[in-house]
C-alpha cells in the first residue's frame, strides 16, 4: 500500500488503530495522518517497543486492514 493510498483511507483505519493501540489518542491519530513512519515512532513511545518491533506491528496492522 502506498504512501497516498494509507493517507487517502486514514479516516476509515484510525479508529481501527485506536482498538490496534488503546493508549493513542484522537490528536495522536489525527497527527500520524496515515503516516506510517508518524504511527510506528508513536507506537514506539507509547509502549516502549523497539523501533523494529513498532515497524513491524504497522507494517502488519495496514497489512491486514486492506
Amino acid at each position: 500500500m502506498n504512501k497516498d493510498t494509507l493517507e487517502g483511507q486514514w479516516k476509515q483505519l484510525s479508529g481501527k488503530a485506536k482498538a490496534a493501540w488503546g493508549e493513542l489518542t484522537d490528536d495522536d491519530l489525527t497527527k500520524v495522518n496515515g503516516n506510517a513512519e508518524r504511527l510506528a515512532g508513536l507506537i514506539q513511545e507509547k509502549y516502549g517497543r523497539t523501533r523494529e518491533e513498532a515497524d513491524r506491528e504497522v507494517k502488519d496492522f495496514f497489512d491486514n486492514n486492506r
